[in-house]
């Protein structure tokens, strides 16, 4: 199982895990927060090598970080590892979902549902399209 770690800013990481462990009811295994506060950069990337050695079975690694360019973000860069440790910037909750529920796969193939989880999960909601989810 390909463990997934989430570099976010402040709390979030784990606000989208307990997110998820509403929705599954329960916490799913090997899915770990790496808040980004006022840490240095130099501890913030040790923290990361540690919690990226627990989260990997050997199906490797897949982060998954907010906003692109951002110190999140930028940590994420420095912990990659091709083929091992892989990353997505831009993570919501439909893409975490997505990340859970296909993590047995290939990391190259977790990395392409995640992508598509996460830009799937974003609608322009309309009255159509809540008639038509709800049935009014």
């Amino acid at each position: 199982m390909i463990g997934i770690l989430i570099v976010a800013h402040g709390t979030l990481g784990e606000s989208l895990i307990q997110c998820a462990t509403h929705v599954l009811g329960e916490r799913p295994p090997l899915l770990a927060p790496l808040d980004v506060t006022a840490q240095t950069q130099l501890t913030m990337l040790e923290v990361g090598r540690d919690l990226i050695g627990e989260l990997d079975q050997g199906d490797g690694v897949l982060l998954l970080s907010d906003v692109y360019g951002a110190t999140p973000c930028n940590t994420m860069c420095r912990l990659l590892k091709p083929g091992k440790v892989e990353g997505i910037a831009g993570v919501n909750l439909p893409m975490l979902m997505r990340a859970i529920t296909y993590r047995s796969s290939t990391l190259e193939s977790l990395v392409a549902k995640a992508v598509a989880g996460g830009q799937e999960g974003v609608l322009y909601i309309t009255s159509e399209l809540c008639d038509a989810t709800t049935g009014r």
